[in-house]
C-alpha cells in the first residue's frame, strides 16, 4: 500500500479490519509548548502506547529525545506487535504534535508503511469512533527488523560545516521569540538564539486547530521561504516539533530532507557552537 504521510479519522475507521494494521498512541506525558490535551484518559480502541519519553530514545545520551539504538528500537517494536509488513497509524492527544516524530523514526529505521492521523485523538473522538480506557501494553512478539538510514539524520558537525558551505537550508520550528533569542530557553543553561544562516518556521504555522493545513496553504507557506530545490535540515528544541514541519514539507516538496536530531538542546549548550540572534 502506498500510504499518504497523513490520513483522516474516516480512513482509519474504514481500515480497522486490516489484519496488518497497528495503531500507535504517541501522546506525550508533558510538552515544552504548554499544550493541553482535550482527552487524557482514553485511547483509540486497540492502540498500543509508543513511549518516546521512556523507551524509544537513547537513554545513555544527555541530550533529550535522541534516536535509540537500532537494536533497541527493533526489540521494543516487536513487543508492540509490529511486523515488517505492518501498516502503522500513529496519533497523539494534542492533534499533531509528537506523532510526526514517530513517523520520522520509523522512516529512519527503514519502515515506509507508516502514516499520521490528522487531528489525532480529538479528530477520532469527535467522529464518535471507538475508544477505550488506557491500560498497560500487552507484550507481543512481532518480527519487525530495523535498518537505520543515516541519510535522514544530520549531526552537529554537519550543521556546523553547513554554516559556511550553505549546502542545506536549516529550518527551525521553534517560536519566533525563541528563534530570535528574545526569551529564555525552557531548558536550563542554554543560550538563546538560533543556528547562523537558519530560517524560522514555527510549527504552529503549518497547523490549523490540531490538523495539518491543506496542501495549497502549505505550498504558499514554503514558497514564501524561498526554499526552491535545495536540501533542507529541520531543527527545533529537541527534535520533536521539527518533525511537524518536516512532515508538512513531505506532503508538497521533493527536496532532500534531514532532521538535526540534537536540535537546540545540543546546539544551545553554553560555549559549544556559534549562536545568532
Amino acid at each position: 500500500m502506498n500510504l499518504n504521510p497523513i490520513i483522516s479519522a474516516k480512513w482509519l475507521f474504514e481500515n480497522l479490519e486490516n489484519p496488518n494494521l497497528v495503531i500507535l498512541d504517541a501522546s506525550p506525558r508533558e510538552n515544552k509548548s504548554n499544550l493541553i490535551p482535550e482527552f487524557t484518559n482514553i485511547k483509540i480502541e486497540g492502540a498500543h502506547y509508543f513511549d518516546m519519553e521512556g523507551v524509544f530514545l537513547d537513554k545513555e545520551n544527555a541530550i533529550p529525545n535522541m534516536i535509540p539504538n537500532e537494536r533497541v528500537f527493533e526489540e521494543e517494536c516487536r513487543k508492540l506487535g509490529i511486523n515488517n509488513d505492518s501498516l502503522i497509524v500513529v496519533y497523539d492527544n494534542l492533534g499533531i504534535y509528537t506523532s510526526p516524530r514517530v513517523w520520522w523514526l520509523f522512516k529512519v529505521m527503514g519502515h515506509a508503511e507508516i502514516t499520521v492521523l490528522d487531528g489525532g485523538l480529538s479528530a477520532w473522538k469527535k467522529e464518535y469512533y471507538p475508544t477505550e480506557s488506557i491500560a498497560k501494553n500487552e507484550i507481543f512478539s512481532g518480527n519487525f527488523t530495523a535498518k537505520y538510514h543515516a541519510d535522514l539524520v544530520a549531526d552537529a558537525i554537519t550543521l556546523l560545516e553547513n554554516i559556511d558551505s550553505k549546502k542545506m537550508l536549516v529550518v527551525d520550528a521553534r517560536s519566533q521569540e525563541r528563534f530570535g533569542g528574545l526569551i529564555p530557553e525552557p531548558r536550563e543553561n542554554m543560550l538563546s538564539g538560533h543556528i547562523p544562516n537558519s530560517i524560522n518556521l514555527p510549527f504552529e504555522k503549518v497547523l490549523n486547530n490540531g490538523k495539518m493545513k491543506p496542501e495549497k496553504e502549505l505550498k504558499k507557506i514554503f514558497k514564501n521561504l524561498n526554499i526552491e530545490n535545495q536540501p533542507l535540515a529541520f531543527t527545533c528544541g529537541s527534535g520533536i516539533t521539527a518533525c511537524i514541519i518536516l512532515l508538512a514539507s513531505e506532503l508538497i516538496l521533493e527536496n532532500k530532507k534531514v532532521l538535526y536530531d540534537g536540535s537546540w538542546a545540543e546546539w544551545g549548550q553554553l560555549g559549544k557552537f556559534p549562536v545568532a540572534k
